[in-house]
């Protein structure tokens, strides 16, 4: 187990520092002159590889077949953490007159959203086999489709209301007609109804355009590590370590802590479904709360160094979870 969590993680870190190289050399442009690496990835990711792969998986889901009660047991945990945060970085801003619309939203995001693929499926085989795989699987095909989605509504919600009283007092009819809009016709809900329009057909996917999905899908993973270090090249982590800090706390405590009680008492999930559970809960901040950051120009460094904080504050905190899970079991 051990082995295995160093050896992704190495694989993780030196493709963000490969990343990084290729920031600090500027192989990918110089800001001086005007070059946006960081941006020109994000919207990259944003735009052409994260949705391929939210169709191809809502296309191709069936829902007739999932397990709706251990799915509950990650899912809702994840999402009351994503809302808690949200309203308690609603209450800060109101409390700070901070201005930024988009802060509480990408921080929600950044402290619930984990890396289920690049470490949580590994983790998942070695610890539960494959039948823990299957439903780690599972957890993966609705990750991105619940919690990115619940965030972009949160986040255009927030940007209606300060464009209203910006423009003098929008009525509400139109503040609503507006972040139904922005959140419909928007790079990560759009595929997701575009895909699940296609599953309701019960047609398959053409061969070729399913192949294509597949090869635009993959790029996901390696576009945000490289991401991730040319972030850090070109903004760096100072004076963004405190927030970061918090948000990898709450990601690796307090998330699967609550995962851990609502499974284990209101769901009554025990053994292989309650461990995979609690570890896709435990693990580290994911990729997209970085290209969320970047989609809508926000906390970008905070959003890098939790990442960054989190999987290195995994390492240690993992054999805990693992520790308790045994102790129950």
């Amino acid at each position: 187990m051990a082995g295995l969590i160093f050896y992704k993680l190495l694989a993780i870190f030196l493709a963000a520092v490969l990343g990084w190289i290729a920031g600090r050399m500027r192989w990918l442009g110089d800001e001086r002159s005007g070059a946006d690496p960081s941006r020109v990835l994000s919207n990259l990711a944003f735009f052409l590889f994260v949705p391929a792969l939210l169709f191809r998986t809502t296309a191709r889901l069936d829902f007739g077949a999932l397990p709706w009660r251990t799915l509950a047991g990650f899912f809702v945990p994840v999402v009351v953490a994503l809302l808690l945060v949200y309203a308690w970085q609603r209450w800060e801003q109101r409390r700070s007159a901070q201005r930024d619309a988009a802060v509480p939203a990408v921080r929600a995001l950044a402290a619930s959203f984990g890396n289920a693929v690049q470490i949580g499926v590994p983790i998942a085989a070695a610890l539960y086999g494959e039948a823990g795989l299957g439903i780690h699987v599972t957890i993966i095909s609705l990750h991105a489709l619940i919690v990115l989605s619940l965030a972009t509504a949160l986040v255009e919600l927030d940007i209606a209301h300060a464009r209203a009283r910006h423009e003098g007092g929008a009525s509400l009819l139109r503040t609503l007609r507006s972040t139904a809009r922005n959140t419909v016709i928007h790079p990560v809900v759009l595929p997701v109804l575009a895909g699940m329009a296609w599953n309701f057909t019960g047609l398959p996917l053409p061969a070729v355009v399913d192949e294509v999905l597949v090869l635009l899908g993959s790029a996901v993973a390696p576009v945000c590590l490289v991401l991730l270090g040319v972030s850090l090249a070109y903004s760096g982590v100072h004076g963004r370590v405190r927030g970061a800090v918090q948000l990898a706390l709450i990601k690796l405590l307090l998330v699967p802590a609550f995962a851990l009680a609502f499974a284990w008492w209101v769901l009554g999930l025990r053994g292989v479904p309650l461990g995979v559970v609690v570890m896709a809960a435990a693990l580290p901040i994911g990729s997209n709360p970085l290209i969320f950051a970047q989609r809508y120009a926000t906390l970008e460094g905070e959003a890098t160094a939790a990442i960054v904080v989190s999987t290195l504050g995994f390492v240690a905190l993992a054999p805990l979870w693992l520790a308790i899970l045994e102790w129950l079991h």
